[in-house]
């Protein structure tokens, strides 16, 4: 590995705001496959005929039988260290803001404090009728007691779990306050992700557009790359450990 790390670690320190914004290829190397790529979630499915709010709304059962082992998938995963990284980071001060498009709830496993998941998360389960919220656990629980897989509230109405489904709304809270950070931010070091989803992707161009500083660490080709001040096409464990290493020498 070059020195990299390095740089980005200075620019890290030199950092008055710095942001994080963590994709998909940030929890791979918890054994969690992204989406896109070779082997990823939609690489045999179909996300609009089994993750959709159209699906789930029409067909929840179909919804759920794609949706139930997938939680199981994703709560039986370990934070890895680039995840550890990123909360040292913000136990340092260093990192002021973390904005996540997982779901998987591993940045909080982590440590990592006030994280804005804007494509929501796995924390709970909820009615879109009647607004009645049940822990992660207990909507597990219902979905696996019933005949169909469906998990259903009290009022008899289908639940889902806090992931934003496709043709669903974004949480208008969590979108509102990465905007916000992104316009305070010097830095902005991004994570795993492809840049590829709007309204994240566009995140970025608005640290930019305010003089900010650009960082990506991702193994795919993002169409920020030419505009990096740190450009790193690596794991994302080793790169943020080497990153805190080279922190612990300055």
């Amino acid at each position: 590995m070059s020195d990299r790390p390095g740089v980005l670690a200075r620019l890290l320190a030199d950092a008055e705001h710095a942001v994080v914004l963590t994709g998909a290829g940030i929890s791979t190397e918890s054994g969690i496959p992204d989406f896109r790529s070779a082997g990823g979630l939609w690489e045999n499915h179909d996300p609009m005929a089994v993750a959709s709010m159209t699906t789930f709304m029409d067909d929840p059962s179909l919804f759920w039988r794609f949706h139930r082992p997938r939680i199981d998938m994703l709560t039986s995963a370990d934070p890895n260290s680039a995840h550890r990284a990123v909360a040292e980071l913000q136990r340092r001060g260093i990192v002021k803001t973390l904005i996540t498009q997982n779901i998987d709830r591993l940045h909080s496993r982590a440590g990592s404090d006030g994280v804005i998941e804007v494509h929501g998360s796995l924390d709970r389960g909820s009615c879109l009728r009647c607004g009645n919220a049940v822990s992660m656990d207990e909507l597990c629980a219902r979905a696996d007691a019933a005949a169909d897989g469906v998990p259903r509230c009290s009022c008899g109405f289908p639940m889902k779990s806090g992931v934003v489904l496709f043709g669903e709304q974004m949480p208008a809270q969590a979108i509102n306050a990465a905007f916000d950070a992104a316009e305070r931010a010097d830095v902005m070091l991004v994570i795993g992700s492809s840049l590829r989803v709007t309204p994240v992707s566009q995140l970025p161009g608005v640290v930019l557009a305010r003089g900010g500083r650009l960082a990506i660490l991702t193994e795919s080709e993002t169409d920020y790359d030419e505009r990096c001040t740190v450009r790193i096409q690596e794991q994302a464990g080793p790169t943020m450990q080497a990153v805190l290493l080279a922190l612990n020498r300055t």
